[in-house]
């Protein structure tokens, strides 16, 4: 064999390799088919023509896009990464849940405290945001704390399907190391942890304003507005935002979503709240329905009741984790504290795997600006 044919088949070989490793349960983590997720949607008046609906329309990246956006990805270069090791924070979590606390993991993932209940949202300790361990967008800074970590949870909450807030790996790890939580979801996502194995009795589908008590927390299923899909297929199963009310506090988690006039409607009838915890990041002027800024941000906080309960805690989630838009990594908390600093939206920004206990003053240390 000459050195070009053993060249070429070295090649051939790594990119078999390659290709095997980016492919490894790729199956399995897009989770269940349109025919295992239909019959647990098809009831909902938000279900017409195979698919969910927004209330407000939504338009995501149209062709006449698709030119803008091929060239940024090819020049945003590191712009939406840190530029140091972002510091972490130990999770010191209290053997009792505490009144009104929150712990926030990166992303969207967070542990919320109510009245001594604590519910895990949208838990993503993977890698990557992406049915590929090897293909997809990676975690800028490690995990701050391991899954095996966490303490006894009531509840996990998931806003919707896309890679970035239901992870199969956490899904099914959390599964066995929690063996009393119950899994709260949107309609349709049941489908995709039966797919994954976990018990019907541990599933709990909810469509908009549906409830749960779990352990004498309400769990109410809200309003957002986005989309969702884990392959080809969009909007088969529903995404929500999430009320967790306990006897003397109440909690908002956005979750991922665009801004709405519906959240208004969510203050007058579950609101006002104590502590929301609101998306901030990965927002372009390409696809603003399903995205909110930082600004919109303060005004969900504000239409889910801030303008009633001035001490209500802002807390900004979804930024800062995964690299999926083309601003800058720290440009959210740039522009989120000014906006809340004018409109008087109390705001504090916690470090990854950072404690914040919200029924106590709050002060906001600038932990960013040197990974900026």
């Amino acid at each position: 064999m000459n050195l070009r044919s053993a060249v070429s088949t070295a090649l051939a070989g790594a990119g078999a390799v390659w290709f095997a490793r980016a492919v490894q349960g790729l199956p399995g983590s897009l989770g269940a088919s349109v025919s295992d997720i239909r019959p647990y949607a098809a009831g909902s008046p938000r279900y017409r023509d195979g698919r969910f609906h927004n209330t407000d329309p939504v338009s995501v990246l149209g062709p006449e896009a698709a030119g803008g956006f091929a060239k940024d990805l090819l020049t945003r270069g590191g712009r939406g990464r840190p530029r140091t090791e972002v510091p972490l924070a130990p999770c010191l979590a209290p053997v009792e849940a505490g009144t009104l606390a929150v712990t926030w993991f990166g992303h969207s993932s967070a542990l919320v405290e109510v009245d001594g209940h604590r519910v895990l949202c949208d838990p993503v300790w993977s890698e990557r945001v992406s049915p590929s361990p090897t293909i997809g967008p990676a975690r800028l800074y490690p995990v701050p704390v391991e899954l095996q970590a966490l303490p006894a949870l009531d509840a996990v909450v998931i806003s919707h399907d896309h890679y970035d807030h239901l992870d199969r790996f956490t899904v099914e790890t959390l599964a066995i190391l929690q063996p009393t939580a119950r899994f709260v979801v949107p309609l349709g996502v049941g489908a995709h942890l039966r797919r994954w194995k976990l018990p019907e009795d541990r599933i709990v589908e909810l469509d908009w304003d549906q409830h749960v008590e779990v352990s004498g927390l309400r769990i109410t299923c809200t309003e957002a507005r986005h989309f969702s899909g884990r392959g080809l297929q969009r909007n088969i199963t529903l995404w929500s935002s999430w009320v967790l009310a306990g006897p003397t506090h109440r909690v908002f988690f956005g979750g991922d979503s665009g801004y709405t006039p519906r959240f208004a409607d969510l203050g007058e009838k579950y609101g006002p709240f104590d502590l929301t915890l609101l998306p901030v990041g990965a927002y372009d002027a390409r696809w603003p329905d399903v995205h909110m800024n930082p600004e919109e941000a303060v005004r969900t906080h504000l239409d889910l009741g801030g303008v009633d309960r001035r001490d209500a805690l802002l807390v900004p989630v979804h930024w800062g984790t995964f690299d999926l838009a083309f601003h800058g990594w720290s440009e959210p908390i740039a522009r989120l504290l000014p906006a809340a600093q004018e409109s008087e939206v109390p705001t504090t920004v916690p470090k990854p795997g950072q404690r914040i206990d919200a029924s106590r003053p709050v002060t906001v240390e600038p932990w960013w600006l040197s990974s900026s």
